[in-house]
């Protein structure tokens, strides 16, 4: 017990380090695999509006199985989606621990027994009321899955995950310049995801997807190809949007867009995917959401960013004079600022 308080400790010093993704990954990485046995992980930051991956890092196999573990993500009813536990009070889920044991997934027969995998432990790695990431452990295929121990291990570094993980993504935010001039890109994908054209704009803003943990032997980065897949499986626009944000190496966000091209005479529709720079808007919803504003918050700066006054904004969240006040106080000590015009200039792309 001693070295998991030890290891959970060191976690939440690489927490509050700030440092970026990729590191900070890696290192609590280390801390996790040196007080319980992990044969398998995937770690990947997210979109707090969607859910959809932003980056990633597998070990082998995963990596090759990628495509098997997206179809059963978004295409399959399936035990533990990450989007599931980001939403429950416990976003920590392990396959032996469902109601009907490992056996009943399709995940597990289709994609891990395969590889000689077993029982799979899940965390969604939320802060603040916002999912930052999810982390995936996969252990070789016995009958003794993941223990009390270990999961009452994760739940307890889950947010602190989710922090140092807000953390490396607004540290990479911060020191980039506003970047959100460029013309669209477009990706044609056929129902299996395979690449069936793009414009020379999209091989541009590809290049430019910072990504690097992932597997080279993708055509597209995993963010494109999971948008891609949850697209696939939309039957209404009222469904959640298959949108992303994606840093760019260059400096700025790109937004990926992915929607179903009906009129297939299958069935079974291409996907279209857009690829293009963040509006100053969106770029600024997540940088307030990774400076550690609640909802609540953001929806107040947001609106004093559209130009609402005190009253206007009272009136449209049908909140009074002092929670308006207050939101803003907290807003303004968080991000460092002392007005609105400062806020204005922060969040406007003038400077970061």
């Amino acid at each position: 017990m001693a070295a998991v308080r030890d290891s959970a400790n060191r976690i939440e010093r690489l927490s509050g380090q700030g440092l970026d993704v990729s590191t900070f990954r890696g290192a609590a990485l280390d801390q996790i695999r040196s007080v319980m046995t992990v044969d398998a992980a995937f770690f990947a930051t997210v979109d707090p509006a969607t859910l959809l991956f932003t980056s990633a890092y597998a070990d082998a196999p995963l990596a090759a199985a990628t495509p098997l573990f997206l179809d059963n993500e978004y295409g399959q009813a399936d035990v533990n989606k990450f989007a599931g536990l980001a939403r429950l009070s416990d976003p920590v889920g392990s396959l032996d621990r469902t109601a009907l044991g490992r056996a009943a997934s399709s995940r597990y027969r289709q994609v891990l027994q395969p590889m000689g995998l077993g029982d799979e432990v899940r965390v969604a790695l939320v802060s603040n009321q916002r999912c930052w990431g999810v982390l995936c452990l996969h252990r070789q295929d016995a009958a003794a899955g993941f223990d009390d121990t270990e999961i009452g291990f994760l739940r307890s570094i889950g947010p602190v995950l989710a922090d140092g993980l807000r953390r490396g993504i607004l540290s990479s935010t911060a020191a980039t310049q506003d970047a959100s001039s460029g013309a669209p890109g477009i990706v044609v994908l056929g129902p299996d995801m395979t690449v069936k054209s793009t414009t020379a704009q999209a091989q541009r803003w590809l290049a430019d997807i910072v990504d690097t943990e992932w597997t080279a032997s993708l055509e597209l980065p995993l963010p494109v190809y999971a948008a891609a897949a949850l697209a696939s499986t939309q039957a209404s626009p009222d469904d959640r949007p298959a949108m992303t944000r994606l840093r760019r190496a260059s400096g700025g966000w790109l937004t990926v867009h992915a929607a179903p091209l009906h009129g297939e005479p299958d069935g079974r529709p291409d996907i279209v995917v857009v690829i293009e720079p963040t509006a100053a808007s969106q770029h600024s919803s997540l940088l307030l959401a990774a400076y550690g504003l609640t909802p609540a918050q953001s929806r107040v700066v947001e609106l004093v960013l559209q130009g609402r006054s005190t009253r206007q904004i009272m009136a449209e969240l049908h909140i009074s004079t002092h929670t308006v006040q207050e939101h803003l106080h907290v807003a303004f000590t968080k991000l460092g600022i002392g007005s609105r015009r400062e806020l204005i200039t922060m969040l406007s792309g003038q400077h970061h």
